[in-house]
């Protein structure tokens, strides 16, 4: 395998996870980055990179963001995010990756890419229930705003040091995990 190759797997990995916090956004950079020819996407992809992809994603970056830190849209926000992140994860993973078969190709994308996103936007929306729930949604903004910054940071480090996100991406599913399995005891105690 060469190293082009894995390193944009690292880079669909990083970007993936990104995903799990925001839809749209690292989409929007992956197509920046494209458009800049700073990253060059597979063959039947490079259409993430045209003006209409770059205008069309910015503003769905744009409505994305400031929607989360409306109160209880965002939770119907994380009710639809988790498969529309693994979708998007698919996809990036998909757009990114190169020289390798198809069927490979697929089997990243759906496990790699899907399943990171997946994860990571299931965490995350177990975690804005509990910031509801214990704050009454005071806090909801607090978390979106690490959610945002979290996913511009990985966006573009995966973009710029693609193996450096591998790297980061698993301190996140560390994170996210035991965030989760904090919450969980959480409600436990209090049931």
């Amino acid at each position: 395998m060469e190293i082009e190759t894995i390193i944009s797997i690292c880079l669909g990995i990083g970007l993936s996870a990104s995903v799990g916090f925001r839809v749209f956004l690292p989409l929007f950079v992956l197509s920046l980055a494209s458009y800049f020819n700073m990253w060059s996407l597979n063959e039947s992809w490079e259409w993430i990179g045209s003006i209409t992809a770059l205008i069309t994603l910015g503003v769905a970056t744009l409505v994305e963001i400031f929607a989360y830190f409306i109160p209880y849209v965002d939770n119907l926000l994380d009710s639809i995010s988790v498969p529309l992140a693994a979708f998007a994860g698919t996809i990036v993973m998909m757009s990114t990756v190169v020289d390798l078969s198809p069927l490979i190709t697929w089997a990243l994308a759906i496990i790699a890419g899907g399943g990171t996103a997946a994860a990571i936007s299931s965490s995350s929306s177990v975690t804005r229930l509990a910031s509801t729930v214990s704050t009454a949604g005071v806090a909801n903004p607090i978390v979106s705003t690490i959610e945002t910054f979290t996913a511009t940071a990985m966006s573009i480090i995966s973009i710029f040091i693609p193996v450096l996100a591998i790297i980061l991406v698993v301190v996140i599913l560390l994170i996210v995990f035991r965030m989760y399995k904090k919450f969980k005891t959480v409600k436990r105690k209090t049931n």
